[in-house]
């Protein structure tokens, strides 16, 4: 695809934010919360197989995020990172609303979108993936994602 300058910028700025919220919330599931408080706060809210689905959430979300900062594997783990806030959208925030300050979905919502967004149009030309496969990434992992 060819990009504008302003478009490499941009899709540049949202993977690289998008990065970095995903990361932080990786390392809190890790250091803040620890893994055993947030597998007991999955089990709370009634999310299936806490104990295996927290450190996997964490792993992602962390991994994801540092990977959606370089831009490396950037339309799998975008889309992984997608899925992982519709099932957070589904299982928790649905009931809650809109709004986050009430538990609301907005967050997660929001999140799910960009992470989509990334998924569909790929790194950019500012990105790992760009530099390592060139023009076959796109075309490649376009068909995975």
């Amino acid at each position: 695809m060819n990009q504008t300058p302003l478009t490499t910028t941009s899709i540049t700025i949202l993977r690289v934010i998008l990065g970095f919220l995903f990361a932080a919330h990786g390392w809190q599931k890790f250091n803040e919360w620890t893994i055993a408080g947030t597998q007991a706060s999955f089990v709370k809210m009634g999310i299936p197989a806490a104990e295996i689905a927290a450190p996997a959430v964490a792993v992602l979300e962390l991994g994801g995020g540092i990977a959606l900062i370089l831009g490396v594997l950037t339309r799998i783990v975008a889309l992984l990172l997608a899925l992982d806030m519709l099932g957070a959208l589904f299982l928790v925030h649905a009931s809650a609303g809109v709004y986050a300050a009430t538990g609301g979905y907005e967050l997660v919502l929001l999140l799910a979108a960009a992470a989509l967004s990334v998924a569909l149009t790929g790194a950019g030309r500012i990105s790992v993936d760009k530099a390592l496969f060139g023009r076959r990434a796109n075309s490649k992992l376009a068909v995975l994602a």
